[in-house]
């Protein structure tokens, strides 16, 4: 509150407003004469306002109440559980409450509070990821599918890999250089999306600024992620794995048939060096006519996490310290596929997964391509979430389609190509271990089912005409899918940014709610006839519902990462969990059946992961002006997806009717 009072009276003193304001004017003018300088060819743009502007003054993730997170924790819980499972986990939730919950709510305040750099919830989401020793395929690592360049005669592997290898060093150059412009949410963006607002900005100090852009409705994001997204790699180490960051390599890493590449993009002083060199590299590494490398040592990326640690040392002895340090220390990877799949299905099991040996998964960013260009963006999560690597997707997407380096009419320089093919050195051992590792990674992904949905009888438009937010026409979409699948409502998960608190992850949108319920019993239940204002009713409900939910996890008030942030210190601190967390009912609420996810872009056709259970379903969806898409993994015999989808085209079927007035049918 002071430092708000502070900034008010600061944003009134028009005197110094008046005197800054030759300043800025002269600093725009000498801004629009650089940006257009031969010297900015390396960079996106260049921001006004620093990328880290407002990072010193980001408001920090709250601990919510300890009393109003038991509360929305036992409101989920009454959706899943019978009625004696939900009075046992109550009596376990009401005895914490009052026993080592009260505890442990304290001793997290005060940890929070010697630790304000930072958020609570920080380290022990990124130490979940790399203690993790499952496999990082399927268990971690999603996809993002970019859009195909509007420019058909751009939709070449080529050209295509070649301008969005320039565009993604002009984005990493420019966050670099701290010019990158800052992410911010504009709730106004026609009043606040603006020069006016970056200059009233730029002069407020930064102990102050993010309080400054609140008062213009807009909530500048956290960045902390984006600095691991370039030169960086998951190493494998026993218990624990690392993420290592090293700025010096100017290489790029390019697989293909499971061969490795590399070579400069960057010259020593660390410009990007001439488009036509670039592409001279790819087009030597695509005429390379060896065959697919019957050694695919990137398949070990894909092995439990131990394995591949003890894997790891053992290649190192074999003397192969340098080719990793290469591969781990490149700006990112890119790898080059010989197919060409049309189907939707064959282009989510490409980027997600592909083939053994194809793709180095340790690596924080994977740009794969197919013969046709159809591009995707791989990532390991430990490092950041999609926050972070959309920023990366737009800007890459943009520049490379709007201001792209070379053209059809662009001649390849075969003299100036310059490409290192690594060789890994293997034992006999080595080599029987990575067929067995070959073996099971081949296993694992035949046993993964994908089905997709292309839905076109509304739109993101017609949903939000119709009262319903359309994340939330979505969800309920899923619920009733499941439902009618199952007849039972489950645990779910929709992930939600909390980037608008320093160094937030993500918070957890617990979608199934009591007004889902219902809804799935008045559309799929036998029972009664039920009018059609009635089914109405029952939809705007959840939506009201949802975006409540949606709210409160974007504002840090979910249940979830409080109790996983309490559930941390309790057994690193006193090394025993309390009943609340043994509760087996505990365990069930956190055993996701449907795992669920949207990231809205114009840059993205779809994403995708596989579910995180054995028995559940991964959904990516997303919602646009021509279109609703559903991409649904799952692991059969447990689980049926095109059943699955069968359902959900059912349910878009239902509320479509509702919407229009009319009654639907009850058969599927």
């Amino acid at each position: 509150m002071f430092k708000l009072c502070r900034l008010k009276y600061y944003l009134r003193n028009k005197e110094r407003l008046i005197i800054l304001q030759p300043l800025t004017s002269s600093l725009d003018e000498a801004f629009q004469r650089y940006s257009s300088s031969a010297a900015d060819k390396d960079f996106l743009h260049r921001s006004i306002l620093p990328t880290d502007h407002f990072q010193a003054s980001l408001p920090r993730l709250p601990i919510p109440e300890l009393e109003d997170t038991l509360k929305k924790y036992l409101e989920c819980q009454r959706q899943i559980l019978t009625d004696d499972e939900y009075d046992q986990t109550v009596d376990i939730v009401n005895k914490f409450k009052v026993t080592e919950g009260l505890d442990l709510q304290k001793r997290l305040i005060a940890k929070d509070k010697r630790n304000k750099h930072t958020s609570y919830i920080a380290k022990p989401w990124f130490d979940m990821y790399l203690k993790s020793r499952l496999p990082i395929v399927l268990n971690n690592n999603p996809f993002m599918y970019f859009r195909d360049d509007p420019r058909p005669e751009y939709q070449n592997q080529l050209l295509r890999s070649t301008n969005m290898i320039v565009s993604s060093l002009k984005f990493m150059k420019t966050l670099r250089a701290n010019i990158l412009e800052p992410d911010i949410y504009h709730l106004n963006p026609a009043k606040s999306d603006n020069m006016r607002f970056r200059k009233i900005m730029r002069m407020i100090p930064t102990p102050f600024v993010f309080y400054g852009a609140y008062m213009f409705k807009t909530l500048p994001l956290d960045m902390s992620q984006h600095k691991n997204m370039f030169n960086s790699t998951r190493i494998p180490r026993p218990g624990k794995d690392e993420l290592v960051v090293n700025k010096e390599g100017r290489h790029l890493l390019v697989m293909r048939n499971g061969n490795f590449y590399v070579f400069d993009v960057l010259d020593a002083s660390g410009n990007i060096l001439e488009p036509g060199v670039i592409m001279a590299s790819l087009h030597q590494i695509m005429q390379d006519q060896s065959p697919p490398n019957t050694e695919p040592v990137a398949v070990f990326t894909a092995e439990d996490r131990d394995v591949w640690a003890s894997y790891r040392e053992k290649l190192i002895s074999l003397g192969n310290e340098e080719t990793l340090k290469l591969i781990d220390s490149s700006i990112f990877a890119l790898c080059f596929e010989d197919n060409k799949p049309t189907d939707p299905n064959a282009i989510t099991r490409m980027f997600l997964h592909g083939e053994a040996g194809r793709i180095w998964f340790d690596k924080s960013l994977s740009l794969i391509m197919s013969a046709g260009g159809n591009t995707c963006v791989n990532f390991e999560h430990s490092w950041g979430d999609g926050v972070a690597v959309l920023r990366y997707f737009n800007e890459v997407f943009e520049d490379s389609t709007k201001k792209s380096v070379v053209h059809p009419s662009t001649s390849v320089q075969t003299d100036a190509a310059s490409v290192q093919r690594l060789e890994f050195k293997l034992d006999q051992e080595m080599k029987e271990n990575l067929q067995q590792s070959v073996k099971k990674f081949n296993s694992t992904i035949q046993s993964l089912d994908v089905h997709h949905l292309e839905y076109y009888k509304y739109t993101k438009s017609y949903v939000k005409k119709s009262g319903m937010s359309p994340d939330s026409l979505m969800q309920l979409a899923i619920q009733l899918a499941y439902y009618r699948q199952c007849k039972q409502t489950v645990a779910t998960y929709e992930s939600c940014s909390t980037a608008a608190f320093k160094h937030g992850r993500t918070e957890t949108i617990r979608s199934a709610t009591a007004e889902t319920k219902r809804a799935c019993t008045l559309f799929v239940d036998n029972h009664p006839a039920v009018s059609v204002e009635e089914l109405k009713k029952a939809m705007m409900a959840c939506s009201k519902k949802h975006g409540s939910l949606t709210r409160n996890a974007a504002m840090g008030k979910g249940f979830d990462r409080h109790l996983f942030g309490l559930k941390i210190l309790a057994e690193e601190e006193d090394g025993r969990l309390p009943e609340m967390f043994t509760d087996s009912n505990y365990q069930k609420i956190n055993h996701i059946i449907l795992s669920t996810s949207t990231v809205s872009s114009p840059a993205i056709l779809i994403g995708g992961f596989a579910p995180v259970t054995p028995n559940g379903y991964g959904v990516g969806y997303s919602t646009e002006d021509s279109r609703i898409g559903f991409n649904v993994t799952s692991y059969p015999p447990s689980t049926n997806a095109p059943n699955f989808i069968e359902c959900v085209t059912k349910a878009l079927d239902d509320m479509y009717e509702v919407l229009e007035g009319r009654h639907p049918a009850k058969s599927i």
